[in-house]
């Protein structure tokens, strides 16, 4: 019988660590992702709620985003140690997609919002998660459209579309009304330092942990502020607003201590208005997802993800999404920010992430826990985020450039980033295209870029060997 690896560094992805080491690398994990897993199930209830049926997702809301929590911790455990054919060993946080909002948000006009159109939702979510699962079963066959070109692009297309969020949440957040204030960037800015001087200037746990202790920084100067500084502010019209970089710690004293997850919060309802749009967002996810690993891997272990890895990935993507469905959340897939955590730090150990997980869980049964990391001010995660999302650009060149350029390689990246990810950033010269066009290519760049990658690279004739 083969023997449990011992201790090992953080930077190995088997083997254990001391819980002193490996809870607080995950425990930054959790805080990168945090904010993200919870905002699509917000502005789609949100939707939904002002389309149609406001009172009743006042009272579902709250026991969905627990939800949200408990299920984005059961299938990152799920994707990091497998079950049979089902998760890729591979160090990817799972979380709630901001990829399916457009078309989401299509669906609930179409079916007229309130409740109705959620539970549609979820009976598509529920379908599309199989099908993608099928394509995970398959993916074998399917990695020739997937040489290291392509997924480098796919990978470069998904930091750079996450750069303008790190941005935006450096700032403050855009939906903010002291958005880019003196304060909030200063904050960012602090963050940022901080991280940076850890990384580089410290060693063992501080280098390791500074995406942590960043944040924790963070928490401390919006509380150091708040006691010096007006917590109020007013707009040109007239209103009274709280900055964004306050902390709301009443929030988390009305918080409950326990909560039992509730399954099956929305039933699901079976409509094709809702199904065959997101069928199609299920195999855009699929792309997004052998990108995610292909960059996990050759950012944090320095090579390129196995058939295995990908197939094992794609799959855990499809069923933890029909999963999340059952408790009535939205997809879930691969979540990049991590990705670009991974990169960063090359912190890839399973132990560690797995503690991250854990406390997901426990954030879905403990509603105070879950509350005092929502409070984070968006310029504190933002300090932090442009740094992890630029690491993600970095594995996406890494991977462009694993082989030598050549005059092949260079037009399919350039044309894949020049016109598919410009279409996608831009998704207003798409507005003259059917709707189902705008809503799968129109959403971010990573669609558009990922399809003119795929196809240029079968139809380019390659170069002939010296």
């Amino acid at each position: 019988m083969e023997k449990t690896k011992q201790y090992v560094t953080p930077y190995d992805f088997e083997g254990r660590l001391p819980l002193a080491q490996a809870i607080p690398l995950g425990l930054q994990h959790v805080l990168a992702m945090f904010v993200g897993n919870l905002t699509p199930i917000l502005i789609i209830t949100n939707l939904c709620a002002a389309i149609g049926g406001g009172a009743d997702f006042a009272a579902i809301q709250v026991s969905l985003l627990q939800n949200a929590m408990l299920v984005a911790g059961i299938v990152t455990l799920v994707q990091l140690y497998a079950v049979g054919p089902v998760g890729g060993k591979v160090p990817i946080i799972m979380g709630t997609s901001s990829g399916f909002i457009g078309v989401f948000q299509s669906v609930v006009k179409v079916m007229g919002g309130g409740v109705a159109a959620y539970a549609a939702i979820m009976g598509a979510s529920i379908l599309g998660g199989l099908f993608e699962t099928v394509l995970g079963a398959f993916l074998k066959p399917l990695r020739r459209f997937f040489p290291a070109v392509v997924t480098g692009t796919v990978v470069l297309s998904i930091g750079l579309s996450l750069i303008s969020v790190g941005v935006g949440s450096f700032g403050g957040g855009t939906s903010a009304a002291d958005y880019g204030s003196l304060e909030n960037l200063l904050i960012g800015l602090a963050v940022m330092v901080i991280v940076l001087a850890l990384k580089h200037g410290a060693k063992g746990m501080a280098s390791s942990s500074c995406i942590l202790i960043g944040i924790v920084c963070g928490y401390v100067i919006c509380g150091v502020l708040g006691l010096v500084l007006p917590t109020t502010g007013v707009t040109a019209e007239g209103v009274e607003y709280t900055k964004a970089w306050v902390l709301n710690w009443d929030k988390v004293l009305e918080a409950d201590w326990f909560a039992v997850p509730q399954l099956m919060p929305v039933k699901p309802v079976f409509d094709l208005r809702a199904i065959l749009p997101v069928m199609v967002m299920f195999i855009v996810t699929a792309v997004e997802t052998v990108g995610d690993i292909s960059g996990v891997t050759e950012g944090g272990m320095g090579r390129e993800a196995t058939d295995t890895e990908l197939s094992g990935g794609v799959i855990c993507d499809g069923l933890g999404s029909s999963f999340a469905a059952l408790f009535g959340v939205l997809p879930n897939t691969s979540f990049s920010q991590n990705v670009g955590l991974v990169t960063m730090t090359r912190i890839v150990n399973r132990m560690a992430l797995a503690c991250g997980a854990v406390f997901l869980v426990l954030c879905g049964l403990l509603p105070k826990l879950a509350a005092l990391v929502s409070i984070m001010p968006q310029s504190v995660l933002g300090g932090a985020a442009v740094i992890m999302f630029s690491s993600i650009v970095m594995s996406g060149i890494q991977l462009i450039t694993r082989d030598p350029l050549t005059p092949r390689s260079m037009s399919i990246v350039a044309v894949a980033l020049g016109l598919g990810y410009g279409l996608g950033a831009n998704s207003a010269v798409l507005v003259g295209l059917p709707q189902w066009v705008q809503l799968v290519f129109g959403g971010s760049g990573i669609v558009p870029a990922a399809f003119v990658a795929i196809v240029m690279n079968l139809l380019l004739p390659r170069e002939k060997e010296a």
